[in-house]
């Protein structure tokens, strides 16, 4: 075979390469409402495997995983992270299903495979390109103690029972028409008089 043709033979099967990542990866364009693909899915998740440091892999976590700690981590994972991962850490949530690629099932082998220290440097650091922050912001958000707990936390995930789910509902982030349904509700159940709507807001539901 001559040289010419095997390079336009490797130049072919270089371009096709090309075109099969680019429509994995550009499929639907741009919308955040897409789902990676098999092939983009398995290049981020190499990615990411090869991106945390070998040491972080091997790091062990100081927590003891007792009653009183997995609970502060549940409470804590309701406040910051359901948003996006839903309180089962199915990732089925309006912020979740709105992002891409879209938050892991933290139920699923995929993240339950990964080790302890795996699991704390991408709480405390994030990942890259996706909609997962790091938390850690030297210690404003409480940081490493309340990460290793939260490692606990995702090893329970998928033993979490149906009253722990209640009790974190109460925990989530709450908009304005969700606190002021909350007051009135206790305004009822105290027996007092609901406190009275603007006359703006009056005028709006007629």
């Amino acid at each position: 075979m001559k040289r010419r043709t095997l390079v336009i033979i490797v130049a072919v099967m270089l371009l096709g390469l090309v075109v099969a990542v680019a429509a994995s990866f550009l499929h639907d364009g741009l919308s955040s409402r897409a789902t990676p693909g098999k092939l983009e899915t398995m290049v981020a998740r190499k990615a990411r495997r090869l991106a945390l440091p070998a040491n972080a892999r091997l790091a062990q976590n100081p927590v003891l995983a007792s009653a009183e700690e997995l609970r502060d981590a549940r409470l804590h994972f309701a406040d910051h992270c359901a948003i996006c991962h839903a309180n089962d850490g199915s990732g089925k949530s309006v912020i979740g299903d709105g992002l891409y690629p879209k938050p892991p099932d933290l139920r699923l082998p995929e993240t339950q495979n990964l080790t302890d220290g795996e699991l704390f440097w991408i709480i405390e650091n994030g990942v890259r390109f996706t909609g997962m922050p790091a938390f850690s912001n030297g210690g404003e958000h409480g940081g490493t103690l309340d990460s290793w707990k939260l490692v606990h936390f995702i090893r329970h995930l998928p033993h979490l029972t149906a009253a722990e789910r209640v009790e974190m509902e109460h925990y989530n982030p709450k908009g304005p028409n969700e606190r002021a349904e909350e007051q009135e509700e206790n305004h009822f159940l105290n027996g007092a008089t609901p406190p009275r709507k603007p006359e703006s807001q009056v005028h709006e539901r007629k």
